[in-house]
């Protein structure tokens, strides 16, 4: 019966092992599945703002174009009845931004044919219109009132009007229609992955719990068993003394399944000490070097960098395109937060040059700690005890068109013997600095005394505002 019994356990622990592998396998993989989901209806969740921001522009800039012909039509009207000059300024700003908001509007709606051949059948009437009210405006002003106002009063100015009007608001239903068909797809979407996620997540729980219930009965079977084993050979030794040798063979067979099992739990109990351990180990090394000066200042380098990047975030600020950002805005602002962490004591005065530049929101940061890491290597080693000086900070296009920084100090200058900058910040000034396909940054000296740093960034892409 002993034998029987170890037999069903040897025989019996690879295909359930192999069964439990499957569970496992198959319950990570339809997590991963309801993680990707998630991913995939945030995704979703993003390109439908983005939608919904372009229709908004869309929408406003056919407003626009809207409002500047009817402020255009009222200039004029209000020149030819009361003969004031004073509504030609209206008339002529309406008139010279048409073609700046028609321009723009071709613009965002660029890859929808049907759109843009919409617009393309506006032009005709809008230049009809111009030449109609010029043409009033010009015999008014060369005192030929009549003719002005008998061209005014015939339909063809509001005929056109009219068409402009019908135009561009079957233009703006027609935005307004595709933004209402997408959101109703993405709705449909979004109700699939979640049904999907759903699924996934409740399957994986099922499994789970099946896994967890086959668990649970194999250690009761093995604690069953060896009760079993243990009985045997306690009843074995007791009733059949003869027998003593299978007797002691079982009882053997039942300490080794027993001592297997110690073991097991013993290695498990290992493990989970040693990970326990560890983190404790990390935990008071960390508090025990706290003492430390040199630590102390890894510390306070590594917050102010990590103040640098929340001051970077913090400060974005994102354009129309929820892609884009203004440079000089940016970096004015984080520039002030620099010397706003100046201590009093430090009279450093800060100087800002920075082109109004439009510049990918996600390389603002980069160029923000690019800034920050210089500025406060000026703080720290450019300028005297008294620690009094000036820095300027220089961001815009060179000759060539090529993006560059530029940090400058006036403080005590490179001497001869300085070699390459090979700090910590040196190192993720140039790390940084080739993100933007540039050379590593250039250390001159500056003219008047103190430090020139250049940073060019050819590959920084940048449009002026």
């Amino acid at each position: 019966m002993t034998e029987l019994s170890t037999d069903g356990i040897i025989v019996g622990t690879p295909p359930r092992a192999k069964w439990r592998r499957v569970i496992v396998l198959t319950s990570l993989g339809l997590v991963l599945v309801a993680v990707l989901a998630a991913l995939f209806m945030v995704r979703t969740v993003d390109s439908q703002l983005a939608d919904i921001g372009r229709t908004y522009e869309i929408r406003r800039e056919a407003r626009e174009l809207m409002l500047s012909i009817v402020d255009a039509e009222t200039g004029q009207r209000g020149y030819l009845l009361t003969g004031d000059p004073v509504y030609l300024d209206p008339y002529n700003r309406a008139v010279a931004n048409l073609s700046d908001r028609n321009q723009r509007l071709m613009r965002l709606i660029e890859g929808n044919d049907a759109q843009r051949q919409r617009l393309e059948g506006l032009l005709p009437d809008l230049d009809a219109k111009r030449a109609e009210m010029a043409r009033t405006i010009e015999l008014m002003s060369s005192g030929r009132n009549a003719e002005a106002l008998a061209l005014l009063r015939t339909d063809t100015g509001q005929e056109l009007m009219e068409r402009l009007r019908e135009t561009l608001r079957s233009f703006i239903e027609e935005e307004d229609a595709r933004l209402v068909e997408r959101n109703e797809r993405m709705e449909v979407y979004r109700q699939a992955l979640v049904i999907a996620i759903l699924a996934a997540l409740a399957a994986a729980a099922v499994l789970g719990y099946s896994l967890l219930a086959r668990t649970q009965r194999r250690v009761a079977a093995l604690s069953q068993e060896q009760s079993i084993l243990r009985s045997q050979n306690v009843e074995l030794e007791e009733k059949i003394r003869e027998r003593t040798a299978e007797a002691e063979e079982a009882r053997a067979h039942a300490e080794r399944e027993r001592a297997r099992l110690e073991t097991l739990l013993q290695d498990t109990n290992h493990r989970i000490g040693n990970s326990l351990a560890t983190v404790s180990s990390l935990l008071g090394l960390q508090l025990a070097r706290t003492s430390s000066d040199e630590v102390r200042r890894a510390l306070e380098a590594a917050q102010s960098r990590v103040q640098a990047i929340a001051s970077g975030h913090r400060r974005l600020r994102l354009g129309a395109d929820l892609e884009t950002t203004n440079a000089a805005e940016f970096l004015h602002e984080v520039i002030d937060d620099l010397a706003a962490s100046v201590p009093p004591d430090k009279k450093v005065a800060f100087s800002k040059k920075i082109e109004p530049l439009i510049i990918p929101a996600r390389d603002a940061t980069t160029i923000g700690i690019v800034v920050s890491e210089l500025v406060t290597n000026a703080l720290k080693h450019a300028f005297a005890d008294d620690g009094r000086g000036s820095i300027w900070v220089v961001f815009g296009v060179n000759e060539a068109g090529i993006p560059r920084l530029q940090v400058d100090d006036d403080g005590r200058g490179l001497s001869p013997t300085d070699g390459p900058q090979t700090g910590l910040g040196a190192l993720i000034i140039n790390q940084l600095a080739r993100q933007f396909g540039g050379d590593e940054p250039a250390y001159l000296p500056r003219d008047g005394g103190g430090t020139s740093v250049i940073v060019e960034l050819p590959k920084l892409r940048t449009e002026p505002d």
